[in-house]
């Protein structure tokens, strides 16, 4: 595929975000072309978070409403509707680099997935630290198995590994682990050491990523036997090779 002017789709689900989203979404719309999509999935939001992004007025957000009230199935229903060839994940509250697509399609040219090193801050972006050290090889399934290190954040992927990874199977952790570890089978990830996207902290993130309390070890234990259960089944189902 070449990917000089691919479609792209963002796929991003929102609640009650009203204090971030604007940036958020701000620092995407200029990184898209008039071809591609901002699917916004909202979770019953009951703040300002749908009247901010309508104020946006482009044509491009596809914005709809759920009742899911589970993060995992409001980003499964939002990539069910992305019609791009590259498809990029999104929080609600972060902020991306301005060569963020750029950079993630450049890479792409030679895998299936990418995922970038992180900018944490709080409320400053001048606050901010990097997330993972930037010498060492974040990629591939046996560096995320044990303590997974790609954040769906900064996530971009190719099209076709939704064939593989809709619909998610029950009971997974997080959406983001499952598509990167479905495509470390199927496809080739790249990790990218700069970091490409502002990744905010403010108390309620959506993921351990965000600084909640880390599992016990023996919830950890069960999680990634958990991973390799699902994996298997979905390769017996779909096939031992790529179709």
């Amino acid at each position: 595929m070449n990917l000089t002017s691919p479609r792209i789709s963002v796929c991003m689900t929102t609640y009650n975000g009203e204090s971030f989203v604007h940036d958020q979404v701000a620092s995407i719309l200029p990184q898209l072309g008039s071809d591609d999509e901002l699917i916004i999935s909202d979770d019953g939001s009951t703040d300002r978070t749908l009247e901010l992004i309508e104020a946006f007025g482009d044509p491009r957000i596809q914005l709809y409403r759920s009742n899911f009230r589970d993060l995992i199935r409001n980003f499964e229903f939002a990539l069910s509707r992305a019609r791009g060839a590259i498809v990029f994940l999104s929080d609600q509250d972060d902020i991306w680099y301005d060569n963020k697509v750029a950079e993630s399609l450049n890479k792409l040219e030679e895998c299936d997935l990418v995922f970038s090193n992180l900018n944490v801050f709080a409320e400053r972006q001048s606050e901010g630290r990097l997330m993972y050290d930037m010498e060492k090889d974040h990629n591939g399934f046996r560096h995320n198995y044990v303590k997974n290190k790609c954040v769906g954040a900064t996530m971009a992927f190719r099209s076709w590994i939704l064939d593989y990874a809709l619909p998610f199977p029950a009971g997974i952790e997080m959406h983001d682990a499952w598509i990167f570890f479905l495509t470390t089978y199927y496809g080739k990830t790249r990790y990218i050491p700069q970091p490409l996207v502002y990744y905010r902290r403010h108390g309620a993130n959506a993921s351990n990523t965000g600084g909640r309390t880390a599992n016990p070890l023996w919830k950890v234990i069960h999680i990634r036997l958990h991973w390799l259960y699902v994996l298997a089944r979905r390769i017996l189902k779909m096939g031992i090779r790529r179709r």
